[in-house]
């Protein structure tokens, strides 16, 4: 994947995007980036990328003409119809230029997960009071926001996007069934039981990986993620629960669902409205409701 980001602040990716997955990622060739400052597009001895806004107002706004020209000299991208087109498609083109926008879609794991399957992406950090409109109407096939609140410009919700993105790509992550469980992903990995289970038909192999691959049974199906305990087993008087350590896997699959199911319920109860529940999920949630 080719990431391109257009900025005022060039400065403020050094060091943001070179450490972790992304930087492992940029040095096994996964993923490209370029930074390309708006500035040496701008006309003027001033460098003047901002002007106040017809009509009046407070505060000033991103000039049209240093974005449009920043695109046309990367080259490659596609015309803007195309790439609407193509969304949500297999075919044409795969990419898009994305305005960081306030405004904009709110950003989640589904649409990460969408961009993480694109060969292009460009990313437009806005400042100030915005960018001038025909930016959206024009060029950019997607606003994008990474929260309801007000950043001072789109370079931290391009740092976020690059993250988010970049760990879905296959091979950014060591343990890839690791991205399947997490919060907010709507998918399982389903192992079969004897594999899962150390089961002696499925022979030594599958019993020596029998711990990674009890993760990876769990996806969190919409939910938060269930709660991660390691070594030791006690901490200064604080336990780890018996369930995860008794070697009954069935039981640990109940506990660590029922916990997802808490931790939704009490942080983020909104996406139990909109998760794939099961007849077993309902019972669970019906049960924390009942103890609490």
């Amino acid at each position: 994947m080719r990431v391109d980001i257009l900025t005022i602040f060039p400065d403020f990716f050094r060091g943001t995007l070179d450490f972790g997955i992304v930087r492992r990622a940029r040095e096994t060739g996964l993923v490209e980036i370029g930074i390309h400052d708006l500035r040496n597009f701008t006309k003027d001895k001033h460098r003047t990328v901002d002007d106040r806004p017809f009509g009046g107002g407070e505060g000033m706004v991103l000039k049209p003409e240093p974005i449009f020209e920043c695109i046309e000299s990367i080259g490659g991208i596609a015309a803007r119809s195309e790439r609407l087109a193509a969304q949500g498609s297999a075919v044409a083109a795969k990419q898009s230029v994305i305005l960081l926008s306030a405004q904009g879609q709110q950003l989640n794991q589904a649409l990460a997960s969408e961009l993480s399957t694109l060969d292009r992406i460009v990313l437009i950090c806005g400042r100030y009071e915005g960018v001038d409109e025909r930016i959206s109407e024009h060029l950019a096939d997607r606003e994008v926001s990474i929260g309801d609140y007000v950043l001072s410009g789109g370079e931290l919700g391009a740092a976020v996007i690059v993250d988010t993105v970049t760990r879905l790509i296959p091979g950014a992550v060591g343990n890839e069934n690791s991205t399947r469980q997490e919060s907010f992903t709507s998918s399982a990995v389903v192992v079969p039981k004897a594999e899962f289970a150390g089961d002696s038909s499925a022979g030594e192999g599958a019993r020596a990986t029998q711990d990674s691959k009890a993760c990876s049974t769990c996806g969190s199906g919409g939910l938060l993620d269930y709660p991660h305990y390691t070594r030791p087993a006690e901490f200064r008087g604080m336990t780890v629960p018996e369930v995860l350590v008794n070697g009954n896997h069935d039981e640990i699959r109940k506990w660590r669902r029922k916990t997802a199911l808490a931790k939704t319920l009490r942080n983020r109860p909104d996406l139990l409205e909109r998760a794939p529940l099961s007849k077993e999920d309902q019972e669970l949630l019906a049960r924390i409701k009942g103890e609490s």
